[in-house]
């Protein structure tokens, strides 16, 4: 089976087939180091690496990346990118404040970012001190009534309200929903599976979320749906991720992970693919070569490229502006998966 090796196709959708170019200083380029940040101390200062790098740029080196982001940004204009956000990158400080004004920026110029949010590790600590044992069954958080209150008050609360916080701290516009709001989730309860308060999304109002977005605010969404009778259920963040972008009919949908993306062998990451289509998606999880918890993630990006999103992408988010590395170069740093 032929793999893309280079990220090309439809202008819509894909990456241009130009000549590479050195995408590792990109993000710090773009990131205008001048710009005046308040909050957390990792947005307050660059890391010793990003500073240097800085010294060994030219004013020609920076607006050079500028000039050569511009067709992605003129391609990705007043177009909706829907980012999942969790994993390691909720964690360490210094990514989040990466991600965050990789948000920012993309605000800033134009595109219409959402973000969908998870917050395990936040989950746990919480149940940690309210003497909850967090207990999982097939991967999912089994949640009975008393866990339910935490996810919701975590999820919801500290968690949401953080995120929007910083994106404000960093010079941009956002509020803070979870799927309640505006009956932005609808779900129903899987009893099948006998894990609790935990739903699969049936319906997707995207009304607030236009509305947010026509007037440049960032929307930050916690997975917390409710059913016909009112009832709070968790929705798997990247499920609900995709389900949103589905409902917006977005140009991009990305989920931040732990992995770099669809590796060939788990254990080497030079076998990471960059171009993906839904059949070699196929052909690659009857291979078994996607495996494991990369199966669900493949499928919810199936999902919705198969209702109209262009394209999804999967991307590690403990790299450094992973976002803006893969929507604005040529190389990307993920696996972009297309219809």
């Amino acid at each position: 089976m032929a793999l893309l090796a280079t990220k090309t196709g439809s202008p819509n959708v894909t990456r241009r087939s130009i000549a590479a170019r050195p995408c590792s200083a990109a993000p710090v380029r773009l990131a205008r180091p001048g710009r005046k940040h308040v909050g957390i101390h990792a947005m307050a200062a660059a890391t010793a690496e990003e500073a240097e790098l800085r010294k060994q740029l030219t004013n020609l080196d920076r607006v050079t990346i500028l000039s050569e982001a511009l067709p992605y940004l003129q391609r990705f204009r007043g177009k909706t990118v829907v980012v999942k956000y969790g994993g390691a990158a909720m964690k360490d400080p210094t990514l989040k404040a990466g991600v965050i004004t990789d948000l920012v920026l993309l605000s800033c110029v134009g595109i219409r970012c959402v973000l969908v949010h998870g917050g395990g590790p936040e989950i746990n600590s919480w149940l940690a001190k309210v003497g909850i044992q967090a207990v999982f069954k097939n991967g999912l958080r089994v949640t009975d009534a008393a866990t339910m209150e935490i996810v919701e008050m975590v999820l919801g609360g500290r968690v949401n309200k953080s995120l929007v916080s910083l994106i404000q701290q960093a010079g941009g516009k956002a509020v803070g929903l979870t799927g309640k709001d505006g009956q932005l989730l609808r779900a129903r309860q899987m009893v099948e599976l006998d894990i609790g308060y935990v739903g699969e999304v049936t319906k997707v109002d995207p009304t607030i979320l236009n509305v947010l977005g026509n007037d440049s605010y960032i929307p930050v969404v916690a997975t917390i749906a409710t059913d016909t009778a009112g009832q709070a259920l968790n929705i798997n963040a990247d499920t609900a991720a995709g389900e949103i972008a589905a409902a917006l009919k977005a140009e991009k949908l990305v989920l931040m992970t732990d992995v770099p993306g669809v590796l060939r062998d788990k254990n080497d990451l030079s076998t990471k693919i960059q171009s993906l289509d839904i059949r070699q998606c196929r052909e690659l999880i009857a291979d078994g070569i996607i495996a494991g918890g990369m199966i669900p993630k493949i499928e919810c990006c199936i999902r919705c490229l198969s209702q109209g999103v262009k394209a999804s992408h999967i991307i590690d988010g403990r790299a450094k502006h992973s976002i803006l590395m893969e929507l604005l170069t040529d190389e990307g740093v993920g696996t972009m998966i297309t219809g």
